[in-house]
């Protein structure tokens, strides 16, 4: 089912988010809908937040690419990335491991079309439960780690554009400033 995906100015896109404590069908199919929402959006990562959920879960589906291969160490064991895909974590923790920090064009489906440059660092250890509730650890970089640290910082109320240094803030600022806007005049109508 296509869940609707909360714009800037939705209030919950700055809430905290409960910890998962019910590892179930309903977190299963509340995974199904996130990751089909997440693709018919064309985004490859989403957490609950975005979906009008306070609760610390998201998925993220990321595509390999030959040019820039990424490494992944699920529970020690190196592993090939495309078998984890699409991956659901639950109460994710992440851990900054010593590596140079990255700068990346970032776009957020909660900001639509709005984009700009954010500085993370390349690899990160994750510790997170699966849809089971079974604990891991996986370590990455690249395009993965870099997921996972934005849709990590939503369950935390922290938006990407939080990140940007302040002239690449600026740069975007009316469009950001216009979405948030229309989002409050949307909510508004809805409540009346």
């Amino acid at each position: 089912m296509i869940l609707h995906i909360s714009q800037y100015g939705d209030p919950i896109l700055r809430q905290f988010g409960e910890d998962v404590t019910g590892f179930d069908k309903n977190l299963a199919k509340l995974s199904e809908d996130m990751v089909e929402t997440m693709h018919r959006a064309e985004g490859i990562g989403l957490a609950a937040q975005q979906i009008g959920k306070a609760l610390r879960f998201c998925v993220v589906d990321i595509p390999q690419n030959p040019e820039h291969p990424m490494a992944c160490i699920l529970d020690g064991k190196p592993l090939n990335p495309d078998l984890l895909m699409p991956l659901a974590l639950a109460n994710p923790e992440i851990e900054e491991l010593p590596s140079d920090e990255m700068v990346y064009e970032e776009g957020c489906l909660s900001f639509p079309e709005i984009r700009g440059d954010v500085v993370r660092a390349d690899r990160v250890r994750v510790r997170f439960a699966d849809l089971q509730g079974i604990e891991h650890s996986l370590e990455c970089d690249g395009l993965l780690s870099r997921c996972i640290q934005h849709e990590t910082d939503h369950l935390e109320g922290i938006l990407y554009i939080d990140r940007m240094e302040p002239d690449i803030l600026n740069e975007i600022k009316t469009d950001v400033k216009d979405l948030k806007r229309l989002t409050q005049k949307a909510r508004k109508k809805e409540l009346d």
